[in-house]
C-alpha cells in the first residue's frame, strides 16, 4: 500500500508521519510525504526526536506534492487542518483521501521538556495509529472500505 502524507509546510506532521510509517511499516507500507506550500527544510526538531526514537531519518526533505504525481497513491491522508482544507491536485482523483488531524508539536513554546513530551507524544500517536494501519485487511481497489478504515484510525 502507497501512503502520502500532506501538510500544508511538510516540516514537522508530515514528515514524522512519513518516517514512522516507513520504519513500522517496512514492506507493507510505502510512505512520501509532501505539502502544498512546503517550506524547503525539514524541522530540526523532528529529525532530533525521530532519531531518539531509532527511527531514520535518511532522505527527509521538505517538498511540494507537485513531485509525487508519480507516486500514485492507495491512499493520501492530509495532517493539518489547512492541507485538509486545501484542494488536491486532479492526480490524486483515485487516491482515498482522508484527514488526520495531529497537534503540531513544533509550534509549542514552553520549556525544553515540555517540547520533548510534545514530539514524542506526537511520534506515539503517529506509532499508534501506522501500528493500526497494519492490521487493515482491505483491497485497495475496495475504496470505500478503506476510507472508511483509514477514518477510523484517525478519529481514535
Amino acid at each position: 500500500m502507497k501512503v502520502l502524507f500532506i501538510c500544508t509546510h511538510n516540516r514537522c506532521r508530515s514528515i514524522l508521519s512519513e518516517a514512522i510509517t516507513n520504519h513500522v511499516g517496512q514492506d507493507k507500507i510505502e510512505a512520501q510525504s509532501a505539502g502544498s506550500q512546503p517550506v524547503g527544510e525539514v524541522h530540526p526538531l523532528s529529525i532530533k526526536y525521530l532519531q531518539e526514537a531509532g527511527i531514520s531519518t535518511e532522505g527527509l526533505i521538505s517538498q511540494s506534492w507537485n513531485e509525487f504525481e508519480d507516486f500514485a497513491p492507495d491512499v493520501v491522508i492530509t495532517v493539518c487542518d489547512s492541507a485538509a482544507g486545501e484542494s488536491c491536485p486532479l492526480w490524486f482523483g483515485k487516491s482515498v483521501k482522508v484527514h488526520w488531524g495531529l497537534a503540531d508539536p513544533s509550534k509549542l513554546t514552553g520549556s525544553e521538556e515540555e517540547i520533548a513530551q510534545a514530539f514524542r507524544g506526537t511520534i506515539d500517536e503517529i506509532t499508534q495509529r501506522v501500528n493500526a494501519m497494519l492490521s487493515i485487511n482491505v483491497n485497495t481497489q475496495d475504496q470505500q472500505a478503506l476510507r472508511e478504515a483509514f477514518k477510523a484510525i484517525g478519529a481514535q
